[in-house]
């Protein structure tokens, strides 16, 4: 091999090796260009979305343990947003202008009549990225008691005029939410039947009701907190939802939660694989002892022939002897009963006779015998008035005070009958 050659091998050598370092550099590199098309344009600080996960309706057809078992397969601190009743232009169109600027995807429930009366505003969520579902036809607040019949209709009619609004069929993901969470189980049966998984929620902000919205803020953001990750339900078309979503995803993003997107598996986008305790709010954990009920023991017999009926004692043919054939026919060979049971038996008791008295109690029982070692002596006062209008001399004090002295030594009280004529009570007597 001439020189000529082999410089030639060699620049053809070096070509193929940058060749090759050019398309390894690309390939590691498109996924950083990836991830850099998912930052969020002028706002380096916004909430964005953390990721996406894809789940497949059939298998886990009712989610949102609000109002059943299982919900969406979270980590901790990740939250799905959900937003019902659209589309209305004014207020629709300004949450998805918020949504936009912190980079977040949700999840939207319309209402057929609103999507046949904007559709452009149904597009322009596929548009901007997010999930659309259902939410009946005309929002009745009934269908956990309608006909069945009736809420076929509504559901049907739902999608048919959403999927009318998208143009395609395969943009709308078979999510429902039974309006005012009213659930029936025939209506989430029909709804399984269809391959559509019905959503409720884990926490609601309360944003359909006359609060403020300070109010669905705090709601929001305190259940979230409470649960720790789960479904928050919003609605796109309140004024007060409008005002109080820029604060929510403030918080969340202070909070450090994450925003997931979710979408529906199809035949070219398989399911995120998730374990079955993934589905649950909070599984149990292995290390913490759960009660369970005993198991009914399964008991083996070596015979199975019938045990021989006993025979009849001499107390019971006895008995038999007793009985009022005329009153009561009994197939034949039948056990001989008594006509009275033979227990328990009625005791008898031995009643008291009448002119049976109690003995009466002698007088000394009530007598209390007062020994005092010192005397008492009564005080006697008047009224104010009295004092003044009745002159008291020393000498008829001293003897009042006499009469009513208690003498400590005599064996029992001893009280005057009447004051002596001529005398005054006094205001006190003094003792002598």
């Amino acid at each position: 091999m001439d020189k000529a050659t082999t410089d030639r091998a060699r620049r053809l050598l070096c070509l193929s090796l940058l060749t090759g370092l050019t398309l390894f550099a690309a390939t590691a590199a498109s996924p950083t260009t990836a991830l850099s098309a998912e930052a969020c344009p002028g706002n380096p600080d916004a909430l964005g979305t953390s990721r996406t996960i894809v789940v497949d309706p059939r298998e886990h057809p009712r989610i949102g343990t609000m109002q059943y078992a299982e919900t969406l397969p979270l980590q901790d601190k990740e939250v799905v947003l959900t937003f019902d009743d659209g589309p209305i232009p004014k207020h629709s169109n300004a949450i998805l202008d918020i949504l936009a600027s912190e980079c977040v995807k949700a999840t939207f429930f319309i209402i057929g009549r609103m999507a046949k009366e904007h559709p452009e505003g149904v597009r322009k969520l596929i548009a901007l990225g997010h999930t659309v579902g259902t939410h009946s036809q005309n929002h009745p607040l009934s269908m956990n008691r309608m006909p069945i019949e009736k809420a076929q209709q509504e559901i049907d009619d739902g999608i048919a005029n959403t999927t009318a609004a998208l143009g395609d069929p395969a943009l709308l993901s078979p999510f429902f939410r039974i309006p005012g969470l009213l659930r029936a189980s025939v209506v989430e049966d029909y709804l399984a039947s269809k391959g559509i998984q019905t959503w409720s929620a884990d926490f609601p902000a309360d944003d359909w009701r006359h609060v403020s919205p300070q109010k669905v803020h705090d709601l929001a953001i305190s259940r979230i907190a409470a649960k720790g990750k789960g479904i928050l339900l919003l609605h796109d078309i309140q004024p007060r939802t409008v005002a109080a979503l820029p604060g929510i995803l403030r918080d969340l993003k202070a909070g450090g939660y994450r925003i997931v997107h979710v979408e529906a598996a199809t035949p070219d986008k398989p399911k995120t694989p998730t374990e079955p305790q993934q589905w649950q709010l909070h599984p149990v954990s292995e290390t913490v002892a759960v009660t369970r009920w005993h198991k009914v023991p399964t008991f083996a017999f070596a015979h199975e022939d019938m045990l021989p009926v006993p025979a009849i004692s001499a107390s019971d043919q006895m008995l038999s002897l007793t009985e009022n054939f005329d009153r009561i026919r009994r197939p034949r060979n039948a056990m001989p009963l008594p006509e009275q049971a033979p227990w328990p038996r009625v005791a008898t008791l031995q009643t008291m006779t009448s002119n049976a008295s109690l003995p009466v109690p002698a007088s000394d029982l009530f007598e209390i015998t007062e020994r005092l070692n010192r005397p008492i002596n009564a005080l006697i006062r008047l009224p104010h008035h009295a004092q003044q209008t009745v002159p008291v001399r020393a000498a008829e004090s001293d003897a009042i005070g006499k009469l009513i002295s208690l003498d400590a030594s005599a064996a029992r009280r001893t009280i005057p009958g009447a004051i002596p004529p001529g005398l005054h009570p006094t205001a006190t007597a003094a003792p002598h």
